[in-house]
């Protein structure tokens, strides 16, 4: 339990900066989409996606690698430089590659007459790229706070500036405020490239924040470590590939299935309305930021397969009460987005706040062949929830558009979840405590559906009843907790 309580302690340090970050974006949902149409919101989201494949790329799994062989190696430090000499050296040459192409990338993600995002966009991946394994070292080192706290800068000045761009400049505009200065930095057409310029600053100066932690290099680069570094994470790399193109796929394919005159539109109200699953997502990124160091730790302990069920069953309650609370609070969530053009999204919320879900659930069973070392299995499973998704999109899209990729992402996760449970079963048995797991699942589901059934356009009834059908999932989880802890204890 002491590990436990550690393991949580820092979970909620390292998902301070996520929460946060997760937290302050979704707020600029209302700004965003009080200012963009949802054509132009659906380039934004299209361009993203581009980016977090590039950086699954360039990354190479050498994050989880690093975490691997720092556990392995006697020398952590050739572990450290080897990883960060490498990323160096290919980012460098993905760098010289993007710069001189600009006009032709534009070209081919439809957005020719604004080639200088592509500049920002290649920056932006390189920077973030490179902070990788500090960050990872950061964690690896128990330094919750100081990770923390580069997070907290980075996300402060990415909506300092958004702020600056799309509020205070067009009102310094209405003023007639004007001089040379002003007029340089400030042109209202340049439109969502100011968000651009603002995440590139924000990732610069997260790098220089973590220059003293490239001062700890040893330059004692090992490439045959180098090798099996890169052995362990290329199934991490496919797998981080197909998990993206699990992720955010979608959006590419409503822009390239979906009739021309539409599919911008479409990308950005399933885009904003993507957003309200924040608060699933960012609780499990916040989760994994502090399990992942923990499940190998505790990998040759003898209690370590009943502490990773114990960390199942506590993650599935907990998402199982943001899943409820999402869900029969939506009639006040939905007001961040301010547009009521972006509201016939809304219908995606649920499903894809239960997807998240299994996400998470799928990211605890990936223990087994993490810490078995049977990473392949990763990338099979992820491969395998690529093409679910893929085939599902190109069935549904056509007759649902959004709709069909929500389904999509849900049938997604959700079989991932269940071939990854059965190959460990084989490979890793550990003991899930299934009944309370469903339990909590369904307890949440059926307690939704009571919502819908018996919601109210009354606000102050529909509160109410919102507020006690969370606290009647409380109840059931707190006294099937104390249930499960007495028989425990039972001789």
């Amino acid at each position: 339990m002491s590990i436990l309580k550690k393991l949580v302690g820092q979970t909620a340090i390292y998902g301070l900066s996520s929460i946060v970050g997760r937290l302050l974006n979704f707020l600029l949902v209302p700004l965003y989409t009080s200012i963009f149409t949802p054509g132009e919101y659906g380039v934004l989201s299209i361009l993203m996606t581009w980016v977090a494949f590039a950086m699954v790329v360039l990354s190479y799994g050498l994050e989880t690698s690093f975490f691997h062989f720092s556990t392995k190696e006697k020398n952590i430090h050739k572990v450290y430089t080897t990883g960060v000499l490498s990323l160096l050296v290919s980012t460098s040459l993905f760098l010289l590659f993007v710069l001189p192409q600009t006009s032709t990338i534009a070209e081919l993600l439809h957005i020719a007459e604004n080639s200088i995002f592509v500049t920002f966009l290649a920056f932006i991946i390189a920077f973030d790229t490179m902070a990788t394994l500090p960050f990872a070292r950061l964690r690896l080192n128990n330094k919750p706070w100081k990770f923390a706290s580069v997070r907290v800068a980075n996300i402060c000045l990415n909506i300092g500036l958004n702020l600056f761009f799309f509020l205070l400049c067009p009102y310094l505009e209405s003023k007639g405020y004007t001089n040379a200065f002003f007029a340089f930095i400030y042109e209202p057409s340049f439109g969502i490239g100011y968000i651009f310029v603002s995440y590139l600053a924000s990732s610069f100066i997260t790098l220089v924040l973590l220059l003293p932690e490239f001062f700890k290099l040893k330059f004692n680069f090992d490439f045959a470590l180098l090798q099996k570094m890169l052995a362990y994470g290329f199934p991490l790399l496919i797998g981080g590939l197909a998990f993206v193109v699990n992720e955010m796929i979608d959006k590419i394919l409503l822009e390239y299935l979906l009739p021309a005159d539409i599919a911008s539109t479409q990308v950005g109200i399933y885009s904003a309305c993507y957003k309200i699953a924040v608060f699933m997502t960012l609780f499990i990124q916040a989760y994994r930021y502090g399990v992942e160091p923990f499940f190998f730790a505790q990998a040759q302990k003898k209690d370590a397969k009943h502490q990773y069920a114990n960390l199942m069953r506590y993650f599935v309650a907990f998402t199982g009460l943001i899943f409820l609370g999402v869900n029969v609070y939506i009639d006040t969530i939905k007001e961040f987005i301010r547009d009521e053009s972006y509201h016939e999204g809304l219908q995606v919320v649920p499903i894809l706040l239960l997807a998240n879900l299994f996400l998470g659930i799928y990211f605890n069973l990936s223990v087994w062949y993490k810490v078995s070392e049977k990473t392949r299995y990763g990338a099979y499973l992820s491969v395998f929830g690529a093409l679910v998704t893929l085939a599902f999109n190109f069935v549904l899209i056509p007759s649902m558009s959004y709709l069909g990729s929500a389904y999509a992402t849900l049938v997604c996760y959700f079989s991932m979840c269940v071939a990854s449970y059965v190959l460990s079963r084989k490979h890793y048995p550990i003991p899930y405590d299934l009944k309370r797991i469903f339990l909590y699942l369904f307890t949440a589901i059926a307690l939704y559906y009571t919502w819908l059934i018996f919601n109210q356009a009354n606000f102050f009834s529909n509160y109410l009843l919102s507020t006690f059908l969370c606290l009647v999932y409380m109840f059931i989880v707190l006294v099937s907790e104390k249930q499960k802890k007495r028989s425990n204890f039972m001789p």
